[in-house]
């Protein structure tokens, strides 16, 4: 409202400056008749009334309801405010509880991983061991049987060796020497074990 009073007085006194110009062209402007000159002056006395009226009664008002505004919509944005740093909050410890359930996690897989291989590793020695002890066993048999062949190839090619020389040479072999020279031959071929 201040900003009007300045205006309609620029604006008053344009006119008043520029009636003389269009006295002749327009009659409303024509100050020198004297019905314009009070309606001119009753039209002064309503403005100043009608301003003060607004500025005392009216304008306090609507300063009033602007203030209640403004604090209005003040208190609201403190209440957002507050409302946004409740969720920050909220967000961070979230964040933090879920780091922390992932590290547990985390530790919780690891520990079962390393268990896991631990169970492994122990059924994998002992499963070595038994077949270790398995081998050891199967060496033995095997080992006690290829002595077993052994011996009686050996009392094999010895009977048959005697044979043959007494059919040949139509007297009994000397069974020592034959014994010692299938022997040697089976030790030269790597197959002693008799």
């Amino acid at each position: 409202m201040r900003r009007l009073v300045p205006r309609a007085t620029v604006t008053l006194a344009f006119l008043c400056a520029s009636a003389p110009a269009f006295a002749g062209r327009m009659p409303q402007l024509n100050f020198g008749d004297p019905l314009l000159l009070a309606q001119v002056i009753w039209g002064a006395i309503i403005f100043g009334v009608l301003y003060y009226g607004v500025a005392t009664s009216g304008l306090p008002r609507v300063a009033e309801i602007l203030e209640a505004r403004e604090q209005k919509i003040g208190g609201d944005l403190q209440a957002a405010r507050l409302t946004k740093e409740k969720a920050d909050r909220a967000v961070a410890e979230l964040a933090e509880a879920r780091r922390l359930a992932y590290a547990e996690a985390q530790s919780a897989l690891a520990t079962a991983t390393q268990r896991a291989k631990e169970e492994a590793a122990a059924r994998a020695a002992e499963l070595n061991a038994r077949l270790d002890a398995q081998l050891a066993a199967a060496e033995k048999n095997i080992a006690a049987a290829r002595g077993a062949a052994m011996a009686a190839l050996h009392d094999a090619a010895s009977d048959t060796a005697a044979d043959l020389i007494n059919r040949l040479a139509g007297r009994p072999a000397d069974k020592q020497a034959l014994r010692r020279a299938i022997g040697d031959e089976l030790s030269a071929r790597g197959l002693a074990g008799a």
